[in-house]
């Protein structure tokens, strides 16, 4: 097929709001190199690692929850995720979802013209489980918010389902972050896990990974979304933030504390989600959007024996793994809502509003 020299792309410029992410009608095609394949886009999902490094939340600077608005006290020289300054211009988009329409000298044959999905952990293959040698798709190399990406030809998996690019492009980042967060916490079928911020695209994931463990699972979220959240498999639905945490789970599950927490929201709840933790109970997480300061009594953390775990780059084998569970139908997409590619800012706001469950993803 004969390929166009340039292509639809919204573009992340600078640190900023909303405006510092623009979309281009004629932005240059990726080029391949001979580790790579080149991919037509169907889907790209959102994340709020796409929404953190446009604003430069990351920056030891800025102390409030994840508003998406830009904030003054960043500069060029803020680190992203990783700790290193990110490289502008770059296309943000960690989810992608296409078809192979290119390969480079050392790419499978065999992948051309497959629909493959994209880890989002961007690795340095010589020496894949170096977390210092770690990149993120769509951060520390051009991801999927544009017509075609690039992608090494080990980070794609071709995926043997009847979804939609749109549906599977809610998985890769997600899933492989709450799956990560299980496995730091060793949950297996004998705990009783606690999710905060249980609607989104990362909680409900571990809804539904974690009760795929056979673990009794109890769900944070704001009631007006338990009708839409009550299918994803959990034991208990309570509230956002109850006023008393360990009665809720009571009379919810018949006892009051929990042996896991996967918390992605820390913030002021912090404290309240600990302190129903069990003695030897592990605390795991991969996110602050309500803030990243948090009070801890070192008291609860040491006389209950806890375990305090974080979690962002998972091994390979997780990816691999969610592309399996995908295929055999063990877990399911909730797609809240498409919009064109064009329409990045309008769909990048609704994530950021939370009014929805589980995730967005955009068109090219």
């Amino acid at each position: 097929m004969t390929l166009p020299t340039t292509m639809n792309a919204f573009v992340l410029h600078e640190h900023g709001g909303m405006d510092a992410i623009r979309f281009h009608e004629d932005w240059p095609m990726p080029k391949m190199g001979a580790d790579d394949v080149l991919i037509r886009v169907g889907a790209c999902g959102l994340n709020n690692t796409d929404v953190n490094t446009r604003s430069g939340w990351y920056s030891k600077a800025v102390t409030d929850a994840t508003t998406g608005g830009g904030y003054d006290e960043v500069d060029g020289e803020d680190p992203s995720w990783g700790g290193a300054p990110i490289r502008f211009p770059r296309i943000q988009g960690a989810d992608a979802v296409g078809t192979v329409v290119g390969l480079g000298s050392n790419a499978d044959p065999g992948l051309m013209g497959k629909r493959v999905m994209l880890d989002c952990w961007q690795r340095d293959w010589s020496d894949p489980d170096n977390h210092d040698k770690t990149g993120y798709f769509g951060s520390e190399r051009d991801g999927g918010f544009a017509q075609f990406a690039t992608a090494d030809r080990h980070n794609v998996m071709a995926v043997n389902s009847d979804l939609s690019d749109a549906e599977l492009a809610t998985f890769s980042c997600s899933y492989t972050t709450a799956e990560g967060m299980l496995n730091r916490a060793q949950v297996g079928a004998e705990d009783v896990v606690l999710v905060t911020g249980a609607s989104g695209g990362v909680g409900s994931a571990l809804i539904q990974l974690a009760k795929r463990r056979g673990a009794t699972v109890v769900g944070l979220a704001s009631e007006a979304k338990h009708a839409q959240m009550s299918d994803l498999g959990a034991d208990a639905l309570l509230p956002r933030a109850p006023e008393q945490l360990a009665k809720a789970l009571k009379a919810a599950i018949g006892r009051d504390t929990v042996t896991v927490v996967a918390d992605i929201v820390g913030g002021p709840y912090f404290g309240a989600v600990v302190d129903v933790l069990a003695r030897g109970g592990r605390y795991t997480c991969s996110g602050a959007i309500a803030g990243p300061l948090v009070e801890l009594d070192l008291r609860t953390f040491y006389l209950r024996d806890l375990t305090f775990t974080g979690s962002t780059v998972v091994p390979p084998q997780v990816f691999r793994d969610l592309v399996g569970y995908i295929e055999a139908g063990e877990i399911k997409p909730l797609l809240a809502a498409t919009y064109p590619l064009s329409d990045l800012r309008a769909a990048q706001q609704a994530f950021i509003d939370k009014a929805h469950v589980g995730n967005i993803a955009v068109i090219p």
